[in-house]
């Protein structure tokens, strides 16, 4: 190896060594990512198509710490293409036309490919997604777009048309936990249970969130062991407490303590329940302002629409889902209106957990296990030879009836008859009782 290589590989090491902690820890294989599972678990849809080499250009969709960067230099890693960044932010139609003439010769000259990431790519204007569409379209680059919005608002069609879309979820708290603990070995620290359980709560699905607030409770640790402080506890060497998790999320948990982001939003969900919406409000009011992630607020909120007013008043989830939309399209502080609206519209509906208790009947139900299979009249017909095994014989069209409805069986066998929704007497669903009642008699 030359000086010069020398060199540039001593800076990478320098700069490996130096670099964040996120990034320290990024996965090299699909088998060290931490969940999506469902894209590149063993014979995940995503996974299976890098193995095979059949990868085309895909949109990574997910909340910010899923993994969308990762998996894009993995892809690029995994595929032998070179992996060539753009910020939608930063980069111009000038970029776009530059990365795609670079990737034309890097194919004509070294015979290797290109994955172009662009990261935000919900950000691209109009015309650098025309200048990018025909690169895409000839399979010169490979399109690895990343992106927190919904592309199917913020992505040209015949963009879109063109690549896989992969919808990455938040991370589970068990899936942060085991990120946590890799951190943890990393930073050569220990900590409390509680600390743990305090950084996970706090990093809301979000894996990058929970190793940046490691490695700074990490320090905070290793100076007070530095400093025989008592705090360590006597056994030995750097662990980190709740309080170093509290001090690395300054304002982000609650100043009153980690407690609190569950307290309050607790006190929130029983307020609005309640049919209290000056006190929602306080909360709402209380939460946002100690920093609590709106959009935490917003889940939370359209969870309460079906759980605690449910059908009484279906306009409810309606409002939360527009509430929640909002959080993610306008962005606080102009959000937190939104969101005031749907604390006081929550507050004063009718209020029924009938969805709730139906659901949970349903699932017991299904618990009891055994073979249930589809009835023979409600299985699929639509395709040669199902007729002769039977399928769809008999079955009743309900728009043939002048009532619309016609009572048949719709369940196997076992559970046929088993009641789970009751529909209370609380606002819609005093007419939905009705309506049911005159169902179940044939009326």
């Amino acid at each position: 190896m030359s000086a010069g290589g020398l060199f540039e590989a001593a800076a990478e090491q320098r700069l490996a060594a130096r670099a964040p902690l996120a990034a320290r820890l990024r996965p090299r294989t699909l088998d060290e990512v931490v969940g999506q599972q469902h894209l590149v678990g063993t014979g995940a849809p995503l996974r299976a198509l890098v193995e095979s080499d059949r990868l085309g250009s895909v949109i990574l969709w997910g909340p910010p710490g899923s993994g969308k960067t990762t998996l894009a230099r993995l892809l690029a890693d995994l595929t032998d293409k070179a992996f060539v960044p753009l910020s939608a932010v930063a980069a111009g139609v000038k970029d776009v036309r530059e990365a795609i003439e670079e990737a034309r010769r890097r194919l004509g000259e070294r015979g290797q490919g290109t994955i172009l990431f662009v990261d935000e790519v919900h950000r691209f204007n109009k015309a650098q997604q025309d200048v990018l569409l025909p690169a895409v379209e000839d399979g010169l680059v490979v399109l690895v777009g990343a992106t927190t919005e919904n592309p199917f608002f913020e992505v040209n069609a015949p963009l879109l048309s063109r690549a896989t879309l992969w919808r990455l979820q938040p991370l589970t708290d068990d899936e942060l936990a085991r990120v946590a603990r890799r951190g943890l070995g990393a930073e050569g620290v220990d900590a409390d249970d509680d600390a743990l359980g305090a950084l996970v709560a706090a990093s809301d699905g979000d894996a990058r969130a929970t190793l940046t607030t490691l490695e700074v409770a990490a320090a905070l640790a290793r100076r007070r062991a530095a400093s025989d402080d008592p705090g360590t506890g006597g056994r030995g060497g750097p662990r980190i407490t709740l309080d170093d998790v509290r001090r690395a999320r300054d304002g982000r948990l609650y100043h009153q303590g980690v407690d609190d982001h569950y307290d309050q939003a607790s006190a929130l969900i029983k307020s609005i329940r309640g049919s209290d919406a000056d006190a929602g409000l306080y909360w709402l009011a209380r939460m946002l302002d100690a920093g609590e992630d709106a959009r935490f607020v917003a889940r939370r909120l359209v969870i309460l629409a079906s759980e605690d007013v449910g059908m009484a008043d279906p306009q409810g989830l309606l409002i939360a889902d527009a509430a929640a939309r909002a959080v993610e399209t306008v962005g606080l502080p102009e959000a937190a209106l939104n969101l005031a609206h749907a604390v006081v519209y929550l507050a004063c509906a009718p209020k029924s957990n009938r969805v709730t208790m139906a659901l949970g009947r349903a699932r017991a139900d299904l618990a009891a296990g055994g073979r249930r299979d589809v009835p023979p009249h409600l299985r699929d017909a639509h395709y040669r030879g199902a007729a002769d095994l039977g399928h769809g014989t008999d079955y009743r069209y309900p728009h043939d009836e002048p009532a619309g409805w016609v009572p048949q069986q719709y369940r196997p066998d076992e559970v046929e008859g088993h009641v789970y929704f009751e529909p209370s007497g609380h606002g819609d669903e005093r007419a939905l009782a009705d309506r049911m009642r005159r169902q179940r008699e044939g009326g």
